[in-house]
């Protein structure tokens, strides 16, 4: 959920007043899968889900398409929580210039100039609430956002010390100390650079909503390769971390307005409706499940600094206001790190960690990759492996039999002989 969304529908100068008469609701895009997804065998639209969770379809990209790094990539719809799939993926190459989409239709990721000035590459996961109209949104909109914010700061990015005039000129003969006092490198461009492609998304997503009529948001999870470096920002409660042989690292944190959290609880009290029926109010440590009902659990409410326990009822399954720490981006320095053939990121949507923790995650991909080295969709394999082990069908990898009814999307990237001198100018 975006922050820009609690903004327009929570805070001062936002949609406060009662809703009036429903307007015609026209989805501002079409529903569809991600591009690369084409040709993976299996129909994009509502006919995915199925009546038995443990025959809903797995799909992952078709073989012989490749992904940026040879990612991999796999995702399932829910069970009947909504008619449509409401994450999205997206996935691209940077070059940082000009503008210039690729000549294929089908051509999911970006060539964003004919002249590689400086390159990365960019994993996305959005998961749409309140339906997929902003997830779809976020999917066709974030990349243009992030390449405009990093053209603005190209050149700054690229020099051995961030100038304090981006055109050279020296107006203080002590600027380069001001500069290195407060700290400022290149990689603190580019995070300013996801930071502003978030916010501006976030206001076209907005705008958008508003002309159809619709409500909703999502979250998002960005994974950027540039210069050696692995940017990952997010908002929301998707999850990455990085595997290795001997660690597991979270790759972010999950998102909330924290700082506005009673003011927003207050808000949804007094203004019922502007919830949607999509959310619930009450603050709780993690997403309540189906097994938590009847139990008595930690909470709290706007008018609680401290924390309570309440008996949980079917409304408090549905998705919670406040959840998580903060938005935050995380800086990986790929080229500082001693990679093996087995180190990946694992980036996925809140369905599969819902059932699976970090180190049940990393556990199933140390005991399948090493495996399965001469198989060339092996990560795709891997990503299909990981969301079959959230449907609790016998002889599950992890055991444990746990179901996630939510949408689930996940890509394994691979970082050896990809992450290692990979500048990109």
């Amino acid at each position: 959920m975006s922050a820009g969304w609690f903004r327009r529908r929570f805070l001062p100068g936002g949609l406060l007043s009662a809703p009036g008469p429903s307007r015609p609701r026209a989805s501002p895009v079409p529903y569809r899968r991600p591009r690369f997804l084409r040709g993976s065998g299996s129909g994009p639209g509502p006919a995915d889900a199925s009546r038995r969770p443990d025959a809903r379809p797995v799909r992952s990209p078709a073989r012989g398409r490749a992904l940026p790094w040879n990612a991999g990539y796999a995702e399932i719809i829910n069970a009947e929580k909504s008619e449509f799939n409401e994450d999205q993926a997206s996935c691209g190459k940077l070059c940082i210039r000009r503008c210039e989409f690729g000549a294929e239709e089908d051509q999911e990721w970006l060539t964003l100039c004919p002249e590689e000035f400086l390159t990365g590459h960019y994993w996305a996961l959005f998961d749409g609430h309140g339906g997929p109209a902003a997830a779809i949104l976020a999917a066709n909109t974030l990349h243009s956002c992030l390449r405009r914010q990093l053209e603005a700061v190209v050149e700054g990015m690229v020099a051995a010390q961030p100038p304090m005039h981006l055109s050279g000129h020296c107006i203080c003969p002590s600027d380069p100390q001001f500069v290195e006092e407060k700290g400022i490198r290149a990689e603190d461009l580019v995070i300013g650079a996801l930071e502003s492609a978030f916010q501006e998304c976030d206001e076209v997503i907005g705008r958008e909503l508003e002309a159809s009529g619709q409500v909703g948001g999502c979250t998002a999870l960005v994974a950027v390769s540039l210069q050696g470096k692995l940017y990952v920002a997010n908002a929301g409660d998707s999850r990455a971390i990085l595997v290795r042989r001997d660690e597991v690292r979270p790759l972010s944190s999950e998102f909330t307005p924290e700082t506005e959290r009673q003011r927003i609880q207050q808000l949804a009290f007094v203004y019922p409706e502007l919830l949607a029926g999509e959310f619930t109010r009450l603050e709780f440590p993690r997403r309540l499940k189906g097994d938590d009902l009847g139990q008595k659990v930690l909470f709290r409410d706007h008018h609680m600094s401290g924390w309570g326990y309440k008996c949980v009822e079917k409304s408090d399954l549905k998705y919670p206001l406040i959840h998580g720490q903060g938005r935050q981006v995380t800086v990986l320095d790929v080229d500082q790190l001693e990679l093996q053939e087995e180190d990946v990121v694992v980036m996925a949507t809140d369905g599969l960690w819902d059932v699976l923790s970090n180190e049940q995650v990393a556990r199933l991909v140390r005991s399948f990759l090493p495996g399965n080295r001469e198989d060339p969709h092996r990560f795709s394999e891997l990503a299909k492996m990981l969301i079959h082990s959230t449907q609790g069908k016998d002889g599950s990898p992890t055991g444990e039999g746990q179901v996630s009814y939510d949408d689930v999307s996940v890509f394994v990237i691979p970082l050896h002989s990809h992450g290692q001198g990979s500048s990109g100018h």
